[in-house]
């Protein structure tokens, strides 16, 4: 295999949590096995994980937030972080923090809508905005909330709603969009992304028709611009989506872009090469790939703007990031191209 010694030094690592993501995304190892149950306690117990958890109370709920939504500390992130890294699944001492993204992301105002001509007027009533015939929210949030929920084992009735909203706000090329501007019509890469990857984990956790077909007609927004370029002239569309990030967050790239259509299982399409090749390309000449700019700007125990608890091996064009190599490896794994 091209890329076993890669493989064998992550093996390696200190981080339990890319122990686990080698073992589990790219050698296709059980999570149900005993090896990866004793993995996953590890990961519970790793330094990195305490200190996600450290403003969490007895009570379970995370201390001192202003909203679900602080970036990149809120509880809404350190649920999409744990789902991420193989944290044990149906864990109790969680359901507390998924009970408030779900009450957050369930809140009155997604239910209530209104018709609006202009952009000043998108803000006058505490509901969605219906603009041109398209509802404009940033799905993300329900998406990356149904996500990490459904990864994590921690869902209950409410998922249904979340799905149900997700659906319901699809716009006619099959995306998502919050884009205030009436003329807007092209869905948002970063709000399509995580709607179209929850509705897909939502059909195979419910085996919800629907909800798959939805997610695999999002996956076409991507595909007819070959995940970062212009379907008008095949230029780049944002300099940002062809570098390499982790965590993601809300944010778009190839890398994770990959991952998506990887976990969903679309490997087959053409449309994919080019950007399977440039994640080729970036590899490192020594091994690996670099995290080539982040997204969190310092590391705190306090809460602060675009802060996160913890680092994720930082930015360098020439050192290999752990975190970036390892979603690699699992999008080449399922692209067959370890080979």
């Amino acid at each position: 295999m091209k890329y076993s010694s890669l493989i064998e030094k992550l093996l390696q690592s200190q981080e339990p949590s890319i122990q686990w993501k080698i073992k589990v995304n790219v050698l296709g190892m059980d999570r149900a096995s005993a090896e990866i149950k004793n993995l996953e306690k590890q990961v519970k117990n790793s330094a990195r994980v305490k200190a996600l958890l450290q403003r969490v109370d007895d009570r379970g709920v995370l201390r001192g937030e202003r909203s679900v939504y602080d970036k990149w500390q809120g509880t809404h992130w350190v649920l999409m972080t744990l789902a991420d890294i193989g944290y044990p699944q149906g864990e109790k001492q969680l359901f507390p923090l998924a009970n408030a993204v779900l009450k957050t992301w369930l809140g009155k105002r997604f239910f209530n809508e209104f018709t609006a001509l202009q952009k000043a007027d998108a803000y006058k009533l505490d509901a969605i905005p219906v603009m041109q015939g398209r509802h404009r929210t940033c799905a993300s949030q329900q998406g990356n909330a149904l996500y990490a929920i459904l990864r994590l084992r921690l869902e209950d009735e409410r998922i249904h709603q979340l799905a149900e909203r997700l659906m319901y706000w699809q716009w006619p090329d099959g995306g998502w969009n919050c884009d205030k501007n009436p003329e807007a019509h092209n869905s948002s890469f970063i709000h399509t992304l995580y709607s179209m990857r929850a509705l897909a984990l939502y059909s195979k956790h419910t085996g919800n028709k629907e909800a798959l077909e939805r997610a695999h007609k999002a996956a076409e927004v991507f595909l007819k611009r070959k995940l970062f370029k212009r379907a008008s002239n095949g230029k780049v569309i944002r300099p940002e989506f062809i570098k390499l990030h982790y965590p993601l967050y809300w944010h778009y790239d190839i890398l994770g872009a990959l991952k998506v259509f990887a976990e969903m299982g679309i490997t087959q399409d053409e449309r994919l090469n080019d950007a399977l090749e440039l994640l080729e390309k970036k590899a490192l000449p020594t091994g690996g790939w670099p995290a080539e700019a982040r997204y969190y700007k310092k590391i705190s125990s306090d809460f602060s703007l675009n802060a996160d608890y913890v680092g994720w091996g930082g930015t360098s064009a020439k050192q290999m990031n752990e975190w970036i190599t390892a979603d690699a490896l699992f999008v080449l794994k399922h692209f067959g191209r370890l080979m």
